[in-house]
């Protein structure tokens, strides 16, 4: 006795296409989740939730990126370019005695005690930083929408 089955070439077609269809949904996903992250970090914790922007220079440097090497997919939300304090105001830490220079004119000028004093260098004794997890803590609000964003890329790879 035998049986035929109808539809078995199509549904090995549809098996053999799920790999490359869920490595594009997988990809898209990361992607958007990556830049809603970077977007996060930006416009909440770079605006005030966590650091006051100055300048706007860490904000600006903030970037998302995804890459795919040997069938690994990777995304990072980072600080890009020469934003030198980006790590101390994001893990804490302590910067060294040093010494202040004026670098676009002749004297520093600052206050202290109430006065204006002019110096022409300043012996900074070193001060210590705390955490201020602008990136970890973006990356701990948005964990359950990423896990179930990524959870869901099967169902709708099958679904395609």
């Amino acid at each position: 006795m035998f049986a035929t089955v109808d539809g078995v070439e199509a549904l090995d077609a549809r098996l053999a296409a799920l790999p490359a269809d869920m490595q594009a949904l997988l990809e898209s996903k990361a992607r958007r989740l990556a830049e809603k992250l970077a977007a996060k970090v930006r416009d909440e914790k770079l605006s005030g939730q966590v650091l006051q922007s100055r300048s706007g220079a860490l904000k600006a440097s903030i970037v998302a990126d995804v890459s795919t090497q040997g069938g690994a997919l990777t995304a990072s939300v980072s600080s890009v370019g020469d934003v030198k304090y980006a790590a101390i105001q994001e893990y804490g830490g302590r910067t060294p005695a040093h010494e202040i220079l004026p670098d676009k004119a002749s004297v520093l000028a600052y206050f202290a005690g109430g006065a204006q004093h002019f110096a022409r260098r300043v012996n900074h004794p070193g001060s210590t930083l705390p955490a201020r997890g602008y990136l970890s803590s973006s990356l701990d609000e948005m964990r359950d929408e990423i896990v179930a964003e990524i959870a869901s890329v099967a169902d709708q790879a099958w679904e395609a």
